[in-house]
């Protein structure tokens, strides 16, 4: 007998979910190892290329541009296409990018397919965690869909170990001539084994039933559970959904006041994740610890220990999150991302040699890995109805790429500041996150809601109490 799980226990194959989440989560994976893969790569290319502080924050934040077109597009391609079909485009064009970028011989030619690799990454933020969440249990949700915050958590640690691996006892002249070809280019190899594994899971049986393709949804939810409770289950997508096939159905509005409303709740969510300036640790380790890590090699050493400390925090909040619930991981987290960017801008602005940095570092990691890691991606995969699921998740993805655009290209340029280094020390930077880490906590806490155990059935009902709200009826996202 497979293993169970919960009051549902005797419905569920928990070995099934989980092996099929996982081959979900190796976009995770490649998500994590794309975006941190610059962050061994960008001392070199900035030499190599002869780059600004402008110039340098493009290297890195032209991958997040491309995030936001593969957000956007991913809700009609996930609508259209298909959860696994999406994710198998995503692929290909990881690949595409690993190699385009690798052997680029002008910085053009090095964005432009930095770019096509971060439509695969908004594809992939997209679509993985949506399909984890539609084929997962909602007793297991949480944790299936933290999957993927550590599945990117892994591919993140993993690449700063090969970025490590790449610069160990070579010169500074090699890894500004080759190192970091080698290092963008070895991503083709997560890419291959994704775009393969991708054909031994089952397309999503919420969409099956969206697109009217109802034996084959019950067919997959029999194998999740059984006959029986797929054949209950299919009844309540059924019910929260509108006949697809009928010829006078229409798009479902998101200008309608409570849709609208966790539209707003929902895509700040997800841009308050990068407000916490997780995407300057991912990028900018390296650069951040080399001045106080005597060189390149120590400093991409070092940065693995807060690569593993990610991993460790993330597990507990997989471990956490559906025992305590979204918001006390939100609000205790958030407090701890608070301190650790607090404490890094002291030891910056002190000038403070050690460990210290890799420290606060290392804190911050752990609290942002439990909070806006494992709880924000599972709440943004959640909060959303049936009804508009895979248009509203496109669009506060977008928005989370969009703000991490801003924030990746800024840092360099306020980090090179003369005004802000005389005045700061390059503590500024560090210091506002904490600020805004503090506030947008501030916001979730009072406008979304505990969703432990509610279903996706069920969420559309569960917001408009929090939002102080009338329920519409219930209603169907068009087929495109």
């Amino acid at each position: 007998m497979s293993p169970t799980i919960g009051a549902e226990s005797h419905k569920h194959n928990i070995a099934y979910i989980v092996r099929i989440c996982c081959i979900a989560a190796l976009g995770g994976i490649l998500l994590g190892y794309d975006t941190a893969v610059i962050s061994g790569a960008i001392g070199p290319i900035r030499e190599h290329f002869g780059l600004t502080s402008a110039q340098t924050g493009w290297a890195v934040s032209s991958v997040v541009l491309g995030s936001i077109i593969g957000a956007v597009s991913a809700g009609w391609s996930a609508l259209k296409y298909g959860r696994r079909k999406t994710l198998f485009i995503a692929a290909i064009l990881f690949m595409i990018s690993a190699i385009g970028s690798a052997v680029a011989d002008t910085f053009t030619i090095y964005v432009a397919f930095r770019i096509i690799g971060g439509i695969a990454v908004g594809l992939a933020c997209v679509v993985s965690p949506m399909y984890m969440s539609e084929v997962a249990p909602k007793d297991f949700r949480g944790r299936a869909v933290s999957m993927f915050q550590q599945s990117a958590v892994i591919g993140q640690t993993g690449v700063f170990y090969v970025n490590y691996l790449i610069a160990k006892g070579m010169s500074e002249a090699w890894l500004v001539d080759m190192g970091w070809r080698w290092m963008l280019g070895s991503e083709v190899i997560p890419a291959l084994l994704f775009a393969g594994l991708l054909f031994l899971i089952p397309e999503s049986p919420r969409w099956l039933v969206l697109k009217g393709q109802v034996d084959k949804a019950k067919e997959t939810l029999s194998r999740i559970s059984n006959p029986a409770h797929a054949e209950r289950l299919i009844g309540e997508i059924q019910a929260s959904l509108v006949d697809s096939n009928s010829p006078n159905k229409k798009k479902v509005s998101l200008r309608s006041p409570l849709l609208f409303s966790i539209l707003i709740i929902g895509t700040f969510v997800a841009a308050a994740q990068q407000l916490t300036g997780i995407n300057v640790i991912m990028y900018y380790t390296p650069e951040i610890l080399k001045p106080i890590a005597g060189g390149t090699e120590n400093a991409l050493f070092q940065t693995t220990f807060v690569g593993v400390v990610f991993i460790l925090g993330n597990a507990l909040g997989m471990y956490l999150i559906d025992k305590v619930g979204r918001l006390p991981l939100m609000k205790y987290g958030t407090l701890g991302c608070a301190l650790g960017m607090t404490i890094v801008g002291y030891v910056l602005y002190t000038g403070t040699e050690g460990y210290a940095a890799l420290f606060a570092l290392c804190l911050y990691v752990v609290a942002y890995a439990t909070s806006w890691g494992c709880a924000c991606w599972t709440m943004i995969s959640e909060i959303f109805p049936n009804s508009i699921r895979s248009r509203a998740m496109a669009i506060a993805v977008g928005a989370q790429w969009f703000t991490g655009f801003i924030v990746t290209q800024s840092f360099p340029m306020l980090n090179d500041n003369a005004f802000l280094n005389e005045h700061f020390n390059g503590a500024f930077s560090f210091w506002v996150f904490a600020a805004l880490s503090l506030i947008c906590m501030v916001v979730v806490v009072k406008f979304v809601p505990e969703t432990k155990g509610v279903s996706l059935e069920d969420m559309e009902s569960v917001m408009a109490e929090k939002l102080g709200k009338k329920a519409p009826a219930k209603t169907a996202e068009a087929t495109a």
